[in-house]
């Protein structure tokens, strides 16, 4: 196949370069230079097109593996140099899962180079057995070169969940050396909450069938105790000349990727200027407390607005006001230090804080704490500030309740009560008509 096909005839003609004069100095190589880098470019360029292949076939790789062959390259350093050169297949695949399909590739590679040479040790006449046995081990070397080299992780196990053999690539992973993983199990490593998904995926799902691959992405326990995240995909082999069957695995470190979703997540989720839970979290949380409750069940919301706050952005101007929300969250997070209390802000100088399985006086105590965290001064930069907070309450059953709705009704009360004045909170249940909220009785005015 010409390389021009591929976009980088520059870049072929440079690794078809470097691999002829690998092997010219490492075995004899039968014809001329310039003859073996066009060879050699051609079969870099089918190898290529065949990594970024959407229906990729590793068969490519046992053809180009015959091709050496049949151009008499079958000294013994043949397999070690190529499989060296070829793994740097990988800068011209854009594919994600270029590793995993490149260490395929190589194996059926090494494979195809290990059958060729032994039709051709047949064609020269040499016994059966003998052929047979030097292809063996020659497909036992290729299969080494490529397990020792490759970039990624590879694993041999059998059929039970016990490791033969790994590769450094592995070892490197967990951080432990090659000879404990040998004789392991597949759980030794494994996340114990994973451990369910990988016996119904590979030893209930793909095993029974006796053939095909299964892609299994988990957690994988570290030396030093902590877990990263692994993708892996499992391929079952059937074994040869009563040999037993095994598994083939071979996966990459996708922890760096799950860290970049955790963290997106988290983004999604908090305030950039308080660090606290922000509304869509907030309404999450409620749907899942609805979703969960029991039949008696209540909670609690506060909603709560900061008296003045739009007079210090006027006065002070925005960055002031910005760190003065950033201290009442620190308020809010030190004063209040029940563990189920979650607290969000909502928008500009608006907070919620909601009180799962909630009870009349436990909200009042809530509701109090708030008011009280803003009763002295805060500090911003030179100037000593005095802020207080109206809050409207809400105690509301879980079970056919709405997030939006409970919103709203704390909003209303949250408006009753700065109709009340200043740094007081207001108690607004669901046995109350809507047209008629009311002050709490043990409502306390501050200030």
């Amino acid at each position: 196949m010409n390389e021009t096909m591929h976009g980088h005839p520059g870049r072929h003609s440079r690794l078809a370069r470097a691999w002829q004069r690998a092997l010219a100095d490492a075995c004899y190589v039968p014809m001329p230079a310039r003859e073996a880098q066009q060879m050699l470019g051609e079969l870099v360029a089918e190898l290529t097109t065949e990594l970024n292949r959407e229906d990729f076939d590793a068969e490519v790789g046992a053809r180009v593996g015959a091709a050496l062959v049949d151009a008499k390259l079958t000294s013994l350093p043949v397999l070690s140099v190529s499989a060296r050169m070829l793994s740097g297949l990988t800068e011209y695949c854009r594919r994600p899962d270029a590793a995993s399909r490149l260490a395929v590739l190589l194996a059926a590679f090494g494979r195809g180079y290990g059958a060729a040479l032994h039709q051709a040790q047949c064609r020269g006449r040499l016994s059966v057995e003998a052929a047979m046995g030097n292809a063996r081990r020659a497909a036992e070397e290729r299969f080494k070169v490529v397990f020792d080299n490759a970039a990624v992780a590879i694993a041999v196990g059998d059929t039970t969940g016990r490791l033969i053999d790994a590769n450094r690539g592995l070892a490197e992973m967990i951080g432990v050396p090659i000879d404990r993983l040998r004789g392991a199990s597949v759980y030794d490593f494994a996340h114990p909450d994973d451990r369910d998904a990988i016996e119904a995926l590979v030893y209930e799902k793909l095993v029974p069938t006796g053939e095909g691959t299964v892609k299994l992405e988990q957690r994988i326990q570290r030396a030093d105790g902590s877990y990263g995240w692994a993708s892996f995909a499992i391929t079952f082999v059937k074994g040869t000349d009563g040999r037993a069957d095994y598994l083939l695995a071979v996966g990459e470190d996708v922890t760096e990727q799950h860290e970049m979703q955790d963290e997106l997540q988290r983004q999604a989720r908090h305030d950039p200027l308080t660090s606290l839970p922000n509304r869509r979290h907030l309404v999450e949380q409620l749907d899942v407390m609805i979703a969960q409750a029991g039949d008696d069940d209540q909670l609690g919301l506060c909603f709560l607005d900061l008296d003045g706050f739009k007079q210090v952005n006027d006065h002070y101007g925005h960055g002031v006001g910005d760190r003065l929300l950033s201290a009442v969250a620190d308020r809010f997070r030190q004063g209040t230090r029940d563990p189920g209390l979650f607290i969000a802000r909502i928008g500009g100088d608006e907070f919620v804080a909601l009180i799962p399985k909630a009870d009349a006086a436990q909200l009042a105590a809530v509701s109090d704490t708030l008011l009280a965290t803003l009763s002295e001064p805060i500090i911003v930069g030179d100037n000593m500030l005095r802020v207080s907070a109206s809050i409207g309450t809400v105690l509301w059953p879980v079970v056919g309740a709405d997030a939006e709705t409970l919103l709203d009704a704390a909003d209303t009360a949250l408006f009753r009560a700065k109709a009340a004045g200043k740094n007081r909170w207001v108690l607004h249940s669901h046995e109350m008509r809507a047209d008629a909220l009311a002050t709490h009785p043990d409502q306390k005015t501050r200030g």
